[in-house]
């Protein structure tokens, strides 16, 4: 099937065809000989990808995907939208120069005013921003800087379950320990772990708002008690909704009372929207949900329509770090800045936030009637069009807290399954338990519905072998 094909004719899938063999392509052959060990997509999608246009993409055999990752939420608009390439075309055919540091442009000045039209005018009225390097880790080292410089401080709360990126800097702040524990001691010291409001697992054994309660009070305590062994903290940083942690929507009663004991005590509270941000959660920022003023907000991924490209904004009363504290070579990309602007123009002219909210929900409500049928689907959950189901054994014992008993290689067989039959998800979450969906915000009903077709087809074949 070719990809013009596809475009005709939607919706599309192909189902399981036991003699796929993803890994015999030549291309990934020398991949894994070629390329680290690190590399990790791969290894569960072993695809090699030669065009794509919207939610598909097309590998070098010809056969087709409806794409749930879409670059781990980046692409808004899914691949090679029209507005992002006319965007692209218009920088290249104005010959603008594509490597600029940080002096300015007339797209660069356009992107930051669409960009503090776009945020809250609560947040934007006195906001600063800072372009970092084009990751979102380094926009989060940014943040570090930047609240440590301003309160004199240098302790950090981060929560369980949190991801913000790899250098070892953001890393000192990710929960799961794979990735930590062969480093040893990290760089950056002096941070301080908090449980997360996860409803389905509830550290507290609690859940629901008594859950959320008793988490707050906690946080408080921490602060207050003159012998908690925590220094005052320079700031906190969070994930409204938890991605790659197992896409876990904080409750909004919680994000309000952490934003109102972090004001009372003066902590900066840096939200992490590097995932979230840009309509993914059915609001234009996540943070919008809880109705909150942040101190500071790291944003990357969907920032540049596709291309690399990250930002910092922050509240003017942290500005007093000196020239230069911050840099990088290459935080000038005016052709993501213009496709940035490109995204954040069609997001609001054709009300992809409300949309992701109602496809969100379509995708959501079909999921739950799944649930109803196979057990081993323990929780969906999300906001959005950024939804999770928690794969569980509900044979098995439950975990030394009495919850559901994770099922991981059931995971794995279930996302081995979707991408034989045309669909592309990720796992994640504790014990890489929790099926991911991320699909672009441009997504149809028609697509939603197929999605879950496929889905439900998916988990049959990986529980029953068929």
């Amino acid at each position: 099937m070719t990809m013009s094909t596809v475009l005709a004719e939607s919706p599309i899938a192909h189902e399981a065809d036991k003699d796929y063999h993803f890994e015999d392509s030549p291309i990934l052959a020398r991949q894994k000989l070629q390329e680290s060990n690190a590399r990790s997509y791969p290894r569960r999608l072993p695809l090699a990808l030669k065009r794509a246009r919207g939610i598909h993409v097309e590998d070098v055999e010809g056969r087709t995907f409806i794409d749930c990752l879409a670059g781990a939420g980046t692409m808004a608009l899914g691949h090679n939208h029209p507005v992002v390439i006319d965007a692209i075309r218009q920088v290249l055919d104005d010959e603008l120069p594509l490597h600029t540091l940080d002096l300015s442009t007339p797209v660069k000045d356009r992107f930051v005013q669409d960009l503090f039209a776009a945020l809250p005018a609560s947040f934007a009225t006195k906001a600063k921003i800072q372009f970092t390097g084009p990751t979102g880790t380094d926009a989060v080292e940014a943040a570090l800087k930047l609240v440590r410089m301003a309160t004199g401080r240098s302790t950090i709360l981060a929560f369980h379950g949190g991801y913000h990126g790899m250098s070892q800097g953001a890393l000192s702040l990710m929960g799961n320990l794979k990735a930590k524990t062969p480093l040893g001691a990290m760089v950056s010291q002096g941070v301080q772990f908090m449980p997360f409001p996860y409803d389905y697992r509830c550290p507290f054994g609690l859940g629901g708002v008594p859950g959320v309660e008793v988490n707050l009070r906690y946080l408080r305590n921490l602060l207050n008690d003159p012998e908690s062994g925590v220094q005052a903290p320079a700031g906190v940083i969070l994930e409204v909704v938890q991605g790659e942690g197992g896409v876990i929507p904080a409750a909004d009663m919680w994000l309000r009372g952490v934003r109102e004991i972090t004001a009372k005590a003066g902590i900066p509270l840096i939200i992490d929207e590097i995932q979230t941000g840009f309509g993914r959660t059915g609001k234009l920022f996540a943070f919008e949900h809880a109705h909150i003023v942040p101190d500071v907000v790291v944003l990357s991924k969907a920032i540049g329509g596709s291309l690399p490209l990250a930002v910092m904004v922050y509240q003017d009363w942290l500005d007093t770090w000196q020239p230069g504290a911050h840099a990088g070579t290459f935080r000038g990309n005016q052709m993501a800045m213009a496709a940035g602007s490109a995204v954040i123009r069609y997001i609001e002219e054709h009300r992809l936030v409300e949309h992701a909210t109602s496809m969100g929900q379509r995708l959501r409500t079909q999921l739950l009637d799944l649930q109803k049928r196979v057990p081993q689907l323990g929780d969906v959950r999300g906001r959005g069009l950024m939804l999770g189901v928690e794969i569980i054994d509900p044979h098995a014992a439950p975990d030394p807290l009495g919850h559901p008993a994770a099922n991981t290689a059931l995971a794995s067989r279930i996302q081995r399954e979707c991408l034989k039959r045309g669909l592309i998800i990720e796992v994640g979450g504790r014990h890489s338990s929790v099926v991911r969906f991320l699909p672009p915000l441009i997504i149809t009903a028609e697509q939603i519905d197929e999605v879950a077709r496929i889905f439900a087809k998916a988990v049959t074949g990986a529980l029953t072998g068929a």
